[in-house]
């Protein structure tokens, strides 16, 4: 269900509860991945992954959130405590990093908000591009195969930007 098909009124309220929904699942999904086992560098691909592969399953969040960029966060500026729950991902990410920065392992410079929007947006791509990159280079990026290929690459890259460099 997208606002541009829905018109106006209770419509919008419907939307916005459809909304509402897709992020508090996404959220409650995070804090079920194992943070604690292994290391930071453990922890951190684990939830990398997790995010790959949720995205992926899920392409009605990646939908939604296109369209509220689309509209510029109208309806989610109307929900609220949207922004503190949504907070909930950087405080995980912030614990992390504090973990692998103990550890010796994590550059001292990552900012939290920095390595979710990155996280998001390369997890996102596989979705919100799926059938233009299908068309123009012959690549199914929906099969179990391609997804786990991307969360593992995902996850690679990103710890190459957080670690240090040895």
């Amino acid at each position: 269900v997208f606002a541009q098909y829905l018109g106006l009124g209770e419509e919008d309220e419907l939307y916005r509860a459809v909304l509402e929904r897709a992020y508090r699942q996404v959220r409650s999904s995070e804090v079920e991945v194992d943070m604690d086992s292994g290391s930071a560098t453990d922890a951190l691909r684990r939830l990398i992954e997790h995010d790959v592969r949720y995205h992926s399953q899920h392409p009605e969040l990646v939908r939604l959130v296109m369209n509220e960029n689309i509209h510029r966060a109208e309806h989610l500026k109307q929900i609220p405590g949207m922004q503190e729950r949504n907070r909930g991902v950087i405080t995980l990410l912030s614990g992390i990093i504090e973990r692998g920065q103990r550890e010796g392992i994590f550059r001292p410079d990552i900012d939290p908000i920095d390595l979710h929007m990155n996280m998001t947006a390369l997890a996102f791509y596989n979705v919100s591009n799926q059938f233009t990159f299908s068309h123009n280079f012959g690549v199914d990026m929906t099969s179990a195969e391609a997804v786990e290929r991307r969360a593992a690459q995902i996850s690679d890259i990103l710890l190459a930007w957080v670690c240090i460099q040895r």
